[in-house]
């Protein structure tokens, strides 16, 4: 027993050590101060290698970053380390997707089937993943026709979203028709998120629209006199 005791005296600093270390790398990622908090969760993951929120803290940081594919490899080990947490495979999806914006067409469309994979499967997890929808709709309506684009399977996503939320149906079926110059109708579907929501994000499509797309500044005005009076 003495012995026994003796050991665990020797082992508590190297036990005690990771927690401390993890605490730290907590409060500097909540203070935003990421390249400190990397170092320490690199740390951590050298001696637990699987260690899940350390792994989810350095994907968060990649993204942050825009370090997308260093996310991308730190959310694929979370989604195969957690093979039923839907937000892991949204978000694998997501950085894959950050990246496609930065590189040429063609190597953005070589990813096109690993980003629709990772949204369709946190879909089949979690039957009310928006996020995940949102991301579909956007693949289905800026991929050419010949590469898979479609405005059907996009409406589709959207009808789908109406049911879990109508806000985000209303300003999805706005958005489809915004991308496709529809305006008036884009205006019509904004109008009832909006009406619904009235928050920051719904009133920010309306107003976008009346002031970008639409070009009547007068609506666009009237709009956020209202919105700021509230």
């Amino acid at each position: 027993m003495k012995k026994l005791l003796q050991l665990l005296f020797l082992l508590a600093p190297i036990l005690i050590w990771p927690q401390s270390n993890f605490e730290k790398a907590e409060k500097l990622f909540h203070a935003k101060k990421y390249d400190e908090a990397k170092i320490l969760f690199e740390g951590i993951l050298k001696t637990r290698s699987s260690d899940i929120k350390t792994l989810e803290y350095l994907g968060e940081i990649a993204a942050c970053q825009k370090s997308w594919m260093k996310g991308a490899e730190y959310f694929k080990k979370l989604k195969e380390l957690k093979p039923a947490e839907a937000d892991y495979f949204y978000k694998f999806g997501g950085c894959l997707a950050m990246r496609a914006n930065e590189v040429n067409k063609i190597k953005a469309f070589g990813m096109v089937d690993d980003m629709r994979e990772a949204f369709e499967k946190a879909i089949s997890l979690n039957q009310k993943h928006i996020p995940a929808r949102w991301a579909l709709i956007e693949i289905y309506l800026q991929l050419p026709g010949i590469l898979g684009g479609s405005e059907s399977k996009a409406t589709s996503y959207s009808n789908e979203l109406t049911k879990i939320s109508p806000v985000d149906g209303y300003l999805s079926k706005g958005r489809i028709e915004e991308y496709f110059k529809r305006y008036d109708s884009a205006e019509k579907n904004y109008k009832k998120a909006h009406e619904i929501g009235n928050s920051k994000v719904t009133f920010q499509k309306l107003y976008n629209l009346y002031l970008n797309k639409l070009k009547e500044p007068k609506k666009a005005q009237e709009l956020k006199r209202k919105f700021d009076s509230k």
